[in-house]
């Protein structure tokens, strides 16, 4: 049977991190779904939690649990439940245990635990690095919005938690810390796929969502560029 690993944390803690060293080490048996990917699309204003960013633009908020397209989230655990040579699914994200799609399919859940100052700094130096984004206005939208979502919908499902992890350790610990928990299901012998099994099509997401959140690479400290001018929707809240 295949397992479902919910992995949270707050911005910024190292949980894609942890996610995608672990899809690293077990790249046949362990499918990642990131919730960044499933945000609603910010161009359509009927959907999602709209705020108004430091700069004044209205915005998604994709500190939000509500601006997530929880539909679209079931469907992809579903259908990587169902590839051949899966065993885990790693499910990622700030909501992981929070919403209830990802939490009633959780068979393991893991909160990444980072002090809140590591994590500010991680953020801006992402926002700088990947969208040369003002660190003025990232800390504008950290103090206006970022910092109580993060208390109210974030910070309380570390409490639903099997294990926490330290996410300001190297990320060797933090892969050592969860192993024991999902270690028995990926030694288990290989399911084959069944011949009369569907593939699901692949759901399409907003390409701006994860780079609009400064977390298109897999490690917390990011380097490259992506556009600097991406419109208001670039200055979304840290």
């Amino acid at each position: 049977m295949t397992g479902v690993l919910a992995v949270a944390g707050g911005t910024a803690s190292g949980k894609s991190t942890l996610a995608e060293a672990l899809s690293l080490h077990h790249p046949e048996t362990i499918a990642l779904v990131h919730l960044d990917d499933f945000y609603v699309p910010a161009e359509d204003r009927m959907r999602g939690v709209w705020t108004v960013s430091a700069n004044g633009y209205p915005v998604l908020d994709w500190n939000h649990p509500g601006s997530i397209d929880e539909t679209a989230v079931s469907d992809a655990i579903d259908a990587a439940r169902l590839r051949a040579g899966v065993r885990v699914v790693v499910v990622e994200g700030l909501f992981a245990l929070t919403l209830r799609s990802v939490a009633a399919r959780a068979d393991w859940r893991v909160y990444v635990d980072t002090p809140d100052d590591v994590r500010l700094a991680r953020k801006i130096l992402r926002k700088i690095e990947v969208q040369r984004q003002d660190p003025r206005l990232s800390l504008m939208n950290y103090l206006s919005t970022g910092r109580q979502r993060h208390a109210e919908y974030v910070a309380p499902s570390r409490a639903a938690a099997d294990l926490v992890v330290d996410g300001a350790t190297p990320e060797t610990e933090m892969l050592a810390a969860v192993m024991p928990l999902i270690g028995p299901a990926l030694a288990e012998p290989a399911r084959s796929e069944s011949p009369h099994a569907q593939h699901a099509p692949h759901v399409p997401h907003p390409p701006h969502a994860r780079a609009a959140r400064g977390v298109s690479l897999p490690h917390c400290l990011q380097v490259g560029a992506i556009a600097a001018d991406a419109g208001p929707f670039a200055a979304s809240a840290i």
